[in-house]
Formats: C-alpha cells, structure tokens, sequence
C-alpha cells in the first residue's frame, strides 16, 4: 500500500492481502475481497470518514449502488441513505491523480438523475468538493461538508 499517496482524509486500517500476484483489501461492509486500484484507496479512505468521523452508521453506506440510466447499467461509487433508506448523499470517487472537473460533476449529475440524493460529494482523496441538489439539474456548490446526521 506504500505505493499510493497520502490523501485529504484521515488515515484508514486496512485489511491487505496479496493474491494471485494482486494486492486486495477487504471489504467490511460487504464481507469480500477488493482489487486495491487508486480508485479504491480513496474510495477506502472516504468510507471510513464516512464512519469513524461523521459518524453514518455501516448499514447508511451503499457501495456501488446499482443504477440504470438510458438503459444501461451504472453504479455509483458510494451512497449514504438516511430514514427510509432515502438517499442523502451520491459520492464519486476517482484516483488521486484524476482531476475533478465538470466531467466528473456532470457524471454524478447524471447518477444523481436517478437517485436523488440531497447532497453530492466528489473526490479524489486530495480535494473534495459538496454539491446541494436544486431544481432539476441545478446544484449549488457548498463551502463545507453539509449536516448528514440531520438526515439519519
């Protein structure tokens, strides 16, 4: 794990292991094995901010939530649902080294589309950016990590 770089959010404890010559990580929330990609890291790091420090309980936290957009299945990276499994916040990770631009908002738009959350999160593990959900198409960006636990 010595080969990925040092992120904007807390550290993690990560369960590491290598198998057939690829480095995994396992995936408490899911009981399984991950390939650890740069995507994954950060993806890694976000669950456990997520949890150990805004305090969304494990079963608030979807990973990979299956979509259909267009007829085509997508999934989103991560989804923090609230009462009623609502959603409350869609969350698209990329690699550390990608840049988060309006390619990335205009995917989580996209996502979004279908999921309606409150809220969108887009990182990379060394910036983070907050979207609140509008009319439509519309967000506004947020200066601060918006109020989960309202939600839950």
């Amino acid at each position: 794990m010595d080969r990925y770089p040092a992120l904007n959010l807390p550290p993690v404890r990560l369960r590491a292991a290598h198998r057939h010559g690829e480095e995994r990580v396992w995936d408490g929330l899911r009981g399984c094995w991950l390939l650890l990609t740069p995507e994954e890291w950060v993806r890694r790091h976000v669950i456990g901010w997520l949890s150990d420090c805004i305090g969304i309980p494990a079963v608030n936290i979807i990973q990979e939530y299956p979509l259909s957009l267009g007829g085509t299945r997508q999934r989103a990276d991560i989804v923090v649902t609230g009462r009623g499994q609502q959603a409350v916040m869609l969350v698209e990770c990329k690699a550390a080294d990608v840049a988060i631009d309006q390619c990335v908002l205009d995917q989580a738009v996209r996502y979004n589309s279908v999921v309606r959350a409150r809220y969108i999160m887009l990182t990379n593990g060394l910036r983070h950016y907050f979207f609140a959900a509008g009319d439509g198409t519309d967000y506004e960006r947020l200066g601060t990590v918006p109020d989960l636990a309202a939600w839950l």
